[in-house]
């Protein structure tokens, strides 16, 4: 980068808008799990939409390009630079203003910078909810969740982020900003732009700001931990609930028991609510606006129906909020607690509700054909369809050898997928990780489609270059 960009960049952001320490940028290079790493010579914090504007436009006259990140806890490598060092990040994380409650049109609007949990909380102090709910909740951005279109744990009642947005302020790649900041839930003025930007991973403009949706506040709950015997009884289970309690069900998550074994393992505090272990897990829980809308009594009540139908094994019904914390921190453990096994080959997929059951038996069958003892750490949303099949080596095995082995392995769990309907992506993105194999699996036609959307919005090819689309 020329001293001359580097000062008219100053100028825009300030010196507390530039990072040029070796040290202090070390963090923004690499992702959080160490999977992916970059370099650049310079990060640029702007404040404002004003700001990103300035940057935009002066990277692109320098024909420079421009990384998005935003909390940068995600798991595809999307917001990591390339190894050339001459992209420059763009950290969205100083734009964290919450601009507007309005809990009489249930909408809050938040700039691209604003940590989720901060969001949960603004929509808590108006007896609001927003939905939206992940593991890095703690630390992921809006921006970063409009990006990759998060789902969470709240999709089965909720939705996607895509759902749950009803506009957005976005600096396009050639440094205009279009404010598309609706409160509307109707408006059938064209086409719906939002939608360009929500999932594409920055690779279309950098978004500043959303209008986000929000829900009366749930007061009600109930939560339980069943044991199951079958990837299917967990899909049956779900549809008694949905029969039974209807949308009152606002948490389903399945996981296989090797997922509770590692969490077991590798968490501080965590025991298993069963004295016997048992082949599957479901995580149930229930949401009511009132306080007093008898939850508990309609859960047992629908598990007592699958007691009769011999979908569950055993189940325990949540006594209060230490040990609903309890149970939540089994499931929400899994992915972190994978990582002291080894070597931790994640995919994030989805397939059809109906065809779970099948997916998972003909994917572990394979698996296990091609590396005898692997384990098969299998769990997620499964009202949505979306599993995190993940791999870890068989004990004792090489980290190394079971490591280069990891394309040839993402094939069988994506094949599978492909035999099913489904996706090889389900809510982490596209990133670098699964850029060139989407090219097997996706329509062709939708990526000529996608190709010329980027084509007409960055031409120049400045915004995130070498992520989502193939080469």
């Amino acid at each position: 980068m020329t001293p001359e960009l580097l000062a008219s960049l100053r100028e825009v952001v300030g010196d507390a808008g530039l990072v040029t320490d070796p040290d202090q940028l070390a963090g923004y290079l690499t992702d959080w799990r160490g999977a992916y790493r970059g370099t650049a010579s310079v990060v640029v914090r702007p404040s404002t939409a004003e700001e990103v504007a300035g940057v935009v436009t002066l990277c692109r006259d320098a024909g420079i390009a421009l990384v998005p990140q935003g909390g940068n806890t995600g798991l595809c490598g999307g917001a990591v630079p390339d190894s050339s060092g001459q992209e420059v990040v763009l950290s969205l994380t100083r734009l964290r203003r919450i601009r507007e409650v309005d809990p009489v049109n249930q909408t809050i609007t938040v700039e691209a910078g604003v940590v989720l949990q901060q969001v949960q909380e603004a929509a808590a102090a108006v007896d609001r909810l927003f939905p939206l709910s992940l593991g890095a909740e703690a630390s992921c951005t809006v921006g970063g969740n409009l990006s990759t279109n998060a789902g969470g744990t709240a999709v089965l009642r909720y939705g996607t982020m895509r759902d749950l947005t009803l506009g957005l302020e976005v600096v396009l790649p050639d440094g205009r900003v279009w404010n598309g900041l609706e409160k509307l839930r109707k408006d059938n003025t064209g086409y719906d732009l939002k939608h360009l930007f929500i999932g594409a991973e920055g690779t279309l403009g950098v978004v500043t700001a959303a209008v986000l949706k929000l829900y009366p506040a749930l007061h009600g709950r109930a939560t339980a931990w069943v044991a199951l015997p079958s990837a299917q009884a967990a899909v049956d289970l779900l549809g008694v609930l949905r029969t039974l309690v209807g949308d009152r069900v606002t948490a389903f998550e399945a996981m296989s028991r090797q997922s509770v074994e590692v969490v077991l393992r590798h968490v501080a505090g965590a025991r298993d609510p069963f004295a016997s272990p048992h082949p599957w897990y479901a995580l149930v829980e229930l949401g009511d606006t009132l306080a007093d809308a008898g939850l508990d009594g309609l859960l047992e009540s629908a598990l007592g129906e699958a007691f009769e139908r011999e979908l569950a094994l055993d189940a325990v019904v949540a006594s209060g909020s230490a040990q609903i914390a309890g149970l939540w921190s089994l499931r929400e453990g899994i992915s972190e607690a994978q990582n002291h096994e080894g070597p931790s080959l994640k995919h994030d997929v989805t397939v059809p509700v109906s065809s779970i059951a099948a997916f998972v038996a003909e994917t572990d069958r394979a698996l296990a054909a091609a590396v005898p003892g692997i384990r098969l750490v299998v769990y997620g949303h499964i009202g949505d369809g979306n599993l995190h099949y993940n791999l870890s080596k068989p004990v004792g095995a090489d980290d190394e050898e079971f490591r280069v082995r990891a394309d040839e392995l993402a094939r069988i769990v994506y094949d599978g997928t492909a035999r099913f309907d489904g996706s090889i992506s389900a809510e982490h993105g596209l990133g670098q990780s699964k850029r060139e194999i989407v090219a097997d699996y996706k329509d062709p036609v939708a990526l000529q489609l996608m190709r010329g959307v980027k084509e007409l919005l960055d031409p120049a090819g400045l915004m995130n270059p070498g992520k989502v689309l193939p080469s």
